[in-house]
């Protein structure tokens, strides 16, 4: 029996989730969530309802995991744990300083409700989040270092398009390339994050906006820009259309570790992602752990959970003994 997936929220990672969805073989899309009227929102997968969110609590025996696709600014500190008093529920929280909070949050309610609430699930948090704890349980002795980019972030972007005054906007995160070649040589230096990444934003503002306020706002948001050296172009839409459509992004984990028993051996752990669509990657890994959250709750698990508490073979349509033949 296929798992049947429910997507709230149909904008990028709503798209995302749906095309992901349709590439495995042992799931089916079952409706599509929407704050907005449904007769305005077209998808992709035929004879599939369109349904607006206040009619979700209909669909709670219809549906075995809702994914989620709001932003980690706003939408999801609310709808996860809201949701999870509902179904089995995945998102893809990505503010890193708010995790413990949000994990509370979800684990109370989805504990409470006997569900499952699977958080912070994509590429970082998410593959980088385990590619950081394997490189530290291997080299116990060393330093860390995550670099994202040169790309687009959608938190970020998502972020900057929620103050007041701006009409769209896009965030591209740009690793400082002497801070990675020093990381990559072995040379183990001390960055702050303001010495890693250029955070440089190209936003189009209402008419009438106050622009040295949205700029104010981007440049002191907390988790977001604060902390980095952050630049702000202001544009027309006609150029934002022209040049900033795409959703390119990816990254790099590093440990730079020590072995020996005068520490002489240096070793490096380098993980890298370069994808053509951050949505698209995103929701691909979503859904790897969808199927993960319908075989845990079958399994009778309840709670919060993350990327950290999900056996790989849970992620996989093989069978173990597949897996073992072809992958180990």
């Amino acid at each position: 029996m296929k798992t049947r997936i429910g997507i709230l929220g149909y904008g990028n990672l709503g798209k995302g989730t749906e095309i992901a969805v349709s590439a495995a073989n042992d799931m089916e899309l079952v409706a599509v969530f929407t704050r907005r009227d449904p007769s305005t929102v077209k998808i992709l997968t035929p004879d599939v309802p369109v349904v607006n969110v206040s009619e979700i609590e209909k669909w709670t025996e219809k549906i075995d995991v809702l994914v989620l696709c709001g932003g980690s600014a706003t939408d999801l500190p609310e709808q996860t744990p809201a949701y999870a008093r509902l179904f089995n529920v995945i998102d893809s929280f990505d503010t890193h300083a708010r995790i413990p909070e949000h994990f509370k949050n979800v684990d109370e309610a989805a504990k409470e409700s006997g569900h499952i609430g699977m958080i912070s699930v994509g590429w970082d948090p998410g593959l980088f989040s385990l590619n950081r704890v394997y490189a530290n349980a291997i080299l116990p002795d060393g330093e860390d270092y995550t670099f994202w980019g040169k790309g687009v972030s959608q938190g970020h972007s998502d972020a900057v398009r929620r103050i007041k005054g701006v009409k769209n906007a896009k965030q591209y995160t740009i690793p400082v390339d002497e801070a990675l070649e020093a990381v990559r040589s072995g040379k183990n230096p001390t960055l702050t994050t303001r010495d890693k990444h250029l955070r440089e934003c190209f936003v189009v503002l209402e008419e009438g906006a106050d622009a040295a306020e949205v700029e104010k706002q981007i440049k002191e948001m907390p988790n977001y820009f604060a902390d980095y050296n952050t630049v702000v172009h202001f544009i027309g839409e006609e150029e934002f259309l022209r040049d900033h459509s795409g959703m390119a992004h990816g990254g790099f984990v590093f440990r730079s570790g020590k072995t020996g028993v005068n520490k002489e051996n240096n070793h490096i752990i380098e993980y890298s992602l370069k994808l053509d669509s951050n949505p698209e990657f995103t929701t691909s890994v979503i859904i790897a752990y969808a199927r993960a959250v319908k075989r845990m709750a079958d399994e009778g698990m309840t709670g919060c959970k993350t990327v950290l508490d999900v056996p790989p073979a849970y992620l996989c349509e093989q069978s173990g003994e597949e897996l073992r033949a072809h992958f180990l």
